[in-house]
């Protein structure tokens, strides 16, 4: 088995190995991983955070022992806490890199950082403070950062700025927590989850307090919340239906 880890800001996660494949994810600085299978210019990667899989160019990352990819796991990672932040890296060049880049990882890259960072776990009530800093962030179909997200990332990358983990996509974190049946028995922080025509759940937002929710949705935006789902200020009109909401922290 071999590892890598990421040495760049934003790194596009691909479904198949081509450049023209489906984004499914993105891969942020410092963000370590296995290695599942390589080939001449792309390596499937399993992402150590969230064991999500894709593909990677492999002039996007590099190879790290397993000793080094060991002790990146035994601690809490370190986090970049402000929405754009740089690293020094060799020649005293400097790499720009975004809110939740893993700053961990500096000393096996032999970078530097000088920034704000987040380490401890949070208490549940600054999930919505931290939710409000991607407020009109572009939606982008499996983004993870403050240039464009989508709903999935977007409640993941909250929840792992407070250090709680969450699986990537909605239909993942849909499994995880406690189901409540009323909003009424909802707090701020918690993640209502919207179904499609099918019955498949298809997206995800933060609850905030007086039932509003905070979501991607072309931005990150607010918008009511009711028993039928939510209510688009803009539209006039539901545009998600309500599945169940899940009390994770």
């Amino acid at each position: 088995m071999n590892y890598g880890v990421c040495n760049l800001g934003i790194v596009p996660l691909r479904l198949e190995p081509a450049d023209t494949s489906e984004m499914v994810s993105q891969v942020l600085y410092g963000e370590s991983f296995k290695i599942l299978e390589q080939r001449k210019k792309w390596s499937k990667i399993r992402l150590a955070f969230d064991k999500y899989e894709g593909w990677i160019d492999n002039k996007q990352h590099i190879e790290i022992s397993e000793e080094q990819y060991n002790a990146l796991q035994i601690d809490t990672p370190q986090l970049s806490s402000d929405l754009v932040d740089f690293v020094t890296i060799e020649n005293e060049q400097l790499l720009s890199i975004c809110l939740g880049s893993t700053i961990s990882s500096t000393n096996v890259l032999h970078h530097h950082f000088e920034g704000n960072t987040q380490q401890i776990q949070n208490d549940k009530s600054e999930l919505v403070k931290t939710a409000l800093l991607y407020l009109n962030t572009p939606y982008l179909w499996g983004g993870k950062t403050p240039f464009g997200i989508d709903c999935s990332g977007f409640t993941q990358m909250v929840y792992k700025l407070n250090g709680h983990k969450i699986l990537r996509d909605a239909s993942q974190q849909a499994t995880l927590g406690e189901p409540l049946s009323f909003i009424e028995e909802s707090e701020p922080g918690d993640l209502a989850f919207f179904d499609n025509a099918e019955g498949n759940i298809v997206h995800v937002g933060i609850i905030m307090e007086d039932n509003y929710v905070i979501h991607a949705h072309g931005k990150v935006r607010i918008d009511r919340l009711d028993h039928t789902g939510i209510f688009n200020n803009d539209l006039r009109r539901h545009s998600h239906k309500l599945r169940v909401i899940k009390r994770i922290v």
